[in-house]
């Protein structure tokens, strides 16, 4: 039997690194909202009182930027009136422009669809373990993350910050989750409440409201504030950067990642795109019942519209091959840029509300990218292959 444990973690929206992230995605969707064509590439550093912005934008559009950012800062729980706003934000290079306006294939043969805007490698994955389709380590800490917003902000438990972090270790034999060994919680609070009464709310008002019964018992070790305090937090207890917990956004680390950010990027930029179009298309492999588990890669060229390789990996869980998963896959889903944003529409202002607690999984939205409406589609072309084949 293989035992081993393994651990995810997340972090709320006053975590410095996600008051960045909400900040570049907040001003991609004030672009979008008023040019669904905008070309965004907004970075964003933060440290104590002072927000830099830096990147490319090119739009027709003119937004209040120093609006759009003080308004992220005061609805996380942060104080964005009296905030030093640095804009550094330039136009998009006409080099590059020059391959996402038209892909090498069509400057060759005069047609219109627009080509990657970088180069790079994207994964997506799914797996049966959560209703989610997500790794359960990761879908526990998000979970957590959200209820300590949630209770934040509705009045529960009102001295808490807007900072925090969770991490779950889930117990594993013979890769089945089998209980949790561990639940961390680090949240910002008000310095007049003491360890004890933190300790007690928290699992009272955050754990046992999110932690499925059957994880629930004696066994399970509970670190709440393990420093002993957490008064100091955001961007004065440390700075912040977009684009840092590109494992947080995903998998959790259950899953391979190409290394490219999400947030403050328009969908031209296949580290963004592509990343929902191969989550869509695993979270369909696993929700048909193909698979218990699915990954995908896809490989980009800048300027060049179709993926230079597409690859699928079930794990060994496939109730096919995993070459005729492949070819079903790249039947059925379009990972061109231009197909990619066409079927998950993304050319609309949804992308502010990623920011924090994960890009995949999320109950409390409705992703274009996390439907499963091609899992009959993909059946259905199996059944045709296999029929064909015999």
């Amino acid at each position: 039997m293989s035992k081993y444990i393994f651990t995810s973690e997340s972090v709320t929206e006053g975590h410095p690194d996600k008051v960045a992230d909400k900040i570049s995605d907040a001003i991609l969707d004030a672009y979008l909202a008023k040019d669904p064509n905008a070309r965004v590439a907004a970075e964003t550093v933060l440290k104590n009182n002072t927000v830099i912005l830096a990147g490319e934008i090119s739009s027709s559009a003119e937004i209040d930027t120093e609006k759009v950012v003080r308004n992220v800062i005061n609805e996380i729980g942060f104080d964005g009136h009296t905030a030093e706003i640095i804009n550094l934000l330039d136009r998009q290079s006409p080099d590059i422009a020059q391959g996402v306006d038209s892909a090498l294939e069509v400057r060759e043969e005069n047609g219109s669809e627009i080509g990657a805007g970088d180069q790079g490698i994207i994964f997506g994955n799914a797996t049966d373990e959560t209703p989610e389709l997500l790794p359960l380590p990761i879908a526990l800490a998000h979970r957590l993350a959200f209820r300590l917003t949630e209770v934040r902000k509705n009045g529960t438990l009102p001295y808490l910050r807007p900072d925090g972090k969770t991490q779950v270790s889930v117990i594993y034999e013979d890769d089945k989750a089998v209980g949790i060994d561990t639940i961390l919680i680090s949240t910002q609070h008000d310095e007049r409440i003491s360890q004890e009464q933190l300790r007690a709310d928290l699992i009272e008002y955050v754990i046992k409201p999110v932690i499925p019964q059957q994880w629930q018992n004696e066994n399970v070790r509970i670190l709440v504030n393990p420093t002993g305090r957490f008064v100091i937090g955001g961007p004065v207890g440390d700075s912040g950067l977009t684009g840092r917990k590109i494992i947080v956004d995903t998998y959790g680390g259950a899953a391979h990642h190409g290394g490219g950010a999400f947030s403050g990027k328009d969908s031209t930029k296949v580290d963004r795109s592509a990343a929902y179009a191969t989550r869509w298309a695993a979270k369909n492999i696993v929700a048909a019942g193909l698979a218990e588990r699915a990954e995908i890669q896809l490989a980009y060229a800048i300027g060049v519209a179709a993926p230079v390789s597409v690859y699928v990996n079930t794990f060994g869980t496939g109730t096919l091959p995993d070459e005729v998963i492949l070819d079903a896959v790249s039947q059925v889903f379009d990972f061109t840029p231009g197909g990619i944003i066409r079927e998950l529409n993304l050319r609309q202002p949804v992308f502010a509300q990623t920011a924090a607690y994960g890009h995949f999984g999320r109950p409390d939205t409705d992703f274009s990218w996390e439907r499963i409406d091609r899992a009959e589609e993909l059946k259905n072309v199996l059944r045709l292959s296999v029929h064909a084949s015999a």
